[in-house]
């Protein structure tokens, strides 16, 4: 199955913004890597960008999950590019 590369903004003060939302957020996240198609997520360490890895049908499958995510629909993640992704190593 292809996998998909993910990157993403945050909006302004996210750690403040983002608690009401953290626990769906990460309860949905937890979902995904047990179904074995979110590979890996996390932000930068300056919280200005997401990135992720998924595992999924084509990339309209990711944007389906992207925008259901908690952070998405609450605008906490304010933009993302999802490009399909060759893995070398």
């Amino acid at each position: 199955m292809p996998k998909y590369v993910m990157w993403g903004s945050y909006c302004e003060n996210v750690l403040e913004k983002r608690e009401p939302f953290r626990q769906a957020h990460l309860d949905g996240l937890r979902k995904l890597k047990e179904a074995g198609v979110l590979i890996t997520v996390g932000p930068t360490k300056d919280v200005t960008k997401v990135f992720g890895i998924y595992e999924a049908e084509d990339e309209a499958a990711v944007r389906q999950l992207v925008e259901a995510d908690p952070y998405w629909q609450n605008g906490i993640w304010t933009e993302y590019d999802v490009k399909e992704w060759i893995q070398v190593f």
